[in-house]
């Protein structure tokens, strides 16, 4: 079965690719990769009926699901207190320093947060490897050695979803599904060492559309135990609720996953991505600029508070949303505005009834934990909140039109902000690097996507700024020579031309490119042609 699948060779591949776990990604290929081009097509004919006008609403088929009595699997002890999460790439000082931040989770991201480069995915599962081993060290440039402290915070890891394909391990001729890669990788070396040390394989699975994705995955959990014979149940995975569409099946997704589930998570990023791109030809939900769409406007607060009142229904973890703010070493100024911004965030979180929070860095884990602390005291969590006082039917969910008049305005210096980071992200990203701090934000891919998709929208829709003036394609263009002259000024030896193409490619696009991950793949500096892989075995 080894000689089926073809990858390139690198220095880590001996003690990443060895023999049986090839063997067990092409189990899981031939399992499992079918059904997920069956549910890519449910998507792409959804998207279909959305684009003439559909729009989403609670599921009839599934009402028995909504009423009926039943409770997601008790959550492990190291996932009961979940008050403070960090997340972070696969990156073994980012790793170090977010396992020993005090946080009480560290989510290990395969996705948004790291640019998917060969080298970076596969070192990334070795250190993973050394990551539950506890032998994962690094040494910088300047001699600084970084060691795990003898406390570190729980591993969860988050794989790439559904959509994504992973184009260096070919089955058959098949680029295999990026989260079967990812998650099985993990799984076959670590999920029994992780439960031999009171641990054990848990997970953050993003980007679902709908329940059916949620049974795929609990499909390939079932399998995965059965295959490396870890006992049934030991998977946890939260699910990152970031679609409108999978807002709508927030109870059915735990139900499928009931087993092996632990929460949910408000990803507030992409999920406001999802809206612009869900109705991306619709006039009633335009949003104004990014900085305006907070979690306090109306159909962001009930998408929160339904997460926190189905969590608690069935008994899982709610969890908030991620605080992008990188603190300056230079501006006390702009510090002292954002932590505000923050403590109000995670205020509200805790008095709304999440359970905790995610923050993205180091520096705000106390932060954080001092608005959870103060709610949940010496409690692990607070899902005896049900909430019974929220009542969030389809409209209050998309509740977006008209959206100046509800949310905020399109500024000029936000369209200019938006054709910056959307440059600056997918510069980094095709070098390589997939978390940039911009401006004092991390910037991630799903940022990147809100940057992109808002300039498609306002041109589609023939917006106009505060100022005045219309959004055109000439303006955008425009200000991508602009920006792009500064930013080459300053880093001549860049990706900054490919990246202009690449930004004017999507914005350009007649039909809008789902994600520009996706779009972008191939000009990574390490996408080999298949003909230079080698055969596996």
């Amino acid at each position: 079965m080894a000689s089926r699948a073809r990858f390139p060779e690198t220095s880590f591949t001996p003690q990443v690719l060895t023999p049986d776990a090839v063997r067990f990604l092409v189990g899981l290929h031939d399992h499992f990769n079918a059904k997920r081009l069956e549910l890519l097509g449910l998507r792409r004919a959804r998207q279909v009926r959305l684009d003439a006008g559909e729009l989403p609403d609670f599921l009839q088929e599934t009402e028995t699901v909504r009423t009926s009595q039943w409770q997601v699997a008790e959550a492990p002890a190291d996932l009961q207190d979940r008050r403070v999460e960090i997340t972070g790439p696969v990156e073994a000082k980012m790793m170090i320093n977010a396992l020993n931040s005090g946080a009480k989770v560290f989510m290990a991201d395969f996705e948004d947060s790291l640019s998917p480069t060969w080298n970076n995915v596969i070192e990334g599962q070795l250190h993973l490897q050394e990551a539950v081993r506890r032998s994962l060290k690094f040494v910088s440039t300047d001699g600084r050695q970084y060691q795990l402290n003898e406390k570190t915070a729980t591993l969860v890891v988050r794989p790439r979803g559904w959509h994504l394909e992973e184009a260096h391990f070919v089955v058959d001729g098949q680029p295999m599904s990026a989260s079967l890669f990812d998650f099985g990788l993990h799984f076959f070396h670590n999920a029994h060492e992780s439960l031999e040390r009171n641990s054990g394989p848990y997970y953050y699975l993003p980007k679902m559309e709908s329940h059916l994705e949620g049974r795929l995955w609990n499909d390939v959990f079932n399998h995965a135990q059965s295959e490396r014979s870890v006992p049934q149940g030991s998977v946890r995975a939260t699910v990152l609720i970031e679609t409108i569409l999978a807002a709508f099946e927030m109870e059915e997704i735990l139900f499928e996953l009931k087993e092996h589930c632990s929460g949910l998570n408000a990803g507030r990023w992409d999920y406001i991505f999802s809206i612009i791109k869900k109705f991306s030809h619709s006039k009633n939900f335009i949003l104004p600029d990014r900085s305006q769409v907070t979690m306090t406007v109306p159909f962001m607060r009930s998408y929160a508070q339904l997460l926190v009142q189905t969590c608690h229904k069935r008994g899982a973890h709610a969890m908030g949303g991620m605080s992008a703010f990188i603190p300056s070493r230079k501006d006390a100024q702009v510090n002292e505005m954002a932590l505000r911004k923050v403590r109000e965030d995670k205020e509200r979180e805790a008095s709304d009834g999440f359970d905790g929070t995610w923050v993205a860095h180091p520096d705000l884990v106390p932060v954080a934990a001092e608005k959870f602390d103060r709610v949940l005291e010496n409690r692990p969590h607070q899902k005896t909140r049900l909430r019974g006082d929220v009542h969030v039917n389809a409209q209050d969910l998309l509740n977006v039109m008209p959206g100046e008049a509800v949310l905020g305005t399109i500024s000029a210096a936000g369209l200019r902000t938006n054709v910056e980071v959307a440059l600056i992200y997918l510069e980094r990203w095709i070098s390589g690097q997939g978390a940039v701090a911009i401006h004092n934000l991390m910037e991630d891919a799903a940022t990147a996507e809100i940057s992109r998709a808002q300039v498609w929208q306002w041109i589609r829709h023939s917006r106009t700024t505060e100022e005045g003036r219309v959004i055109t394609f000439e303006r955008f263009e425009k200000l991508v020579s602009e920006e792009m002259s500064k930013l080459q000024s300053a880093s001549p030896a860049s990706n900054f031309a490919r990246a202009g193409m690449i930004l004017t490619s999507l914005v350009k696009a007649e039909k809008f490119p789902d994600f520009l991950t996706v779009f972008a793949y191939h000009s990574l500096n390490d996408v080999m042609d298949k003909a230079d892989m080698k055969i596996a075995g």
